[in-house]
């Protein structure tokens, strides 16, 4: 089991084109032998685990609810918490860096922990929602680093494994 993890946070409802560029931030995080954290639902959290899946990555599901059930299917560790929305923190917390893909008000949370949890944060700059408004942007002075802006998904594990000093 891989001991280095990246939390993928993204809209629930994202269009298809969103979900391809979820799925291959999935499968290049299984390809450079990391394990997945998300949400566990549906949208960039179901694609991005998806993407993991085919290539023989471990996805982690924090869930929002009760119930192991409700992970998708991508899934093999499913983390019921009963906490909704605060559940968003743990995802935050779980990853050592946090890539972002599109994004309502769930996924800025995300970032906001992540922020002020000095993880390495990398938003996907052509998704749209949160992840593009960020990009490329100091979100306050408690830091004097960047949300990390990228066009690729290769990209993204790029500035993760540069900033983080992974080899």
């Amino acid at each position: 089991m891989p001991s280095r993890i990246i939390s993928v946070i993204g809209g629930a409802d994202s269009n298809p084109e969103i979900l391809k560029l979820a799925e291959d931030i999935g499968a290049e995080i299984a390809k450079r032998g990391v394990a997945l954290a998300c949400g566990g639902m549906m949208g960039v959290m179901e694609a991005s685990c998806r993407g993991a899946k085919e290539h023989g990555g471990v996805t982690i599901g924090i869930l929002p609810s009760d119930s192991k059930e409700h992970a998708n299917d991508y899934v093999d560790f499913a983390i019921p918490t009963g906490l909704g929305y605060s559940r968003n923190f743990i995802v935050a917390k779980t990853g050592d860096a946090v890539i972002a893909i599109d994004g309502s008000a769930g996924t800025l949370s995300e970032i906001a922990i992540a922020w002020f949890s000095d993880k390495v944060i990398v938003a996907l700059a052509s998704s749209g929602g949160w992840a593009e408004k960020l990009a490329g942007t100091q979100i306050d002075e408690r830091r004097t680093d960047i949300v990390f802006s990228a066009d690729s998904p290769k990209e993204a594990l790029d500035i993760i494994f540069k900033e983080l000093n992974w080899e």
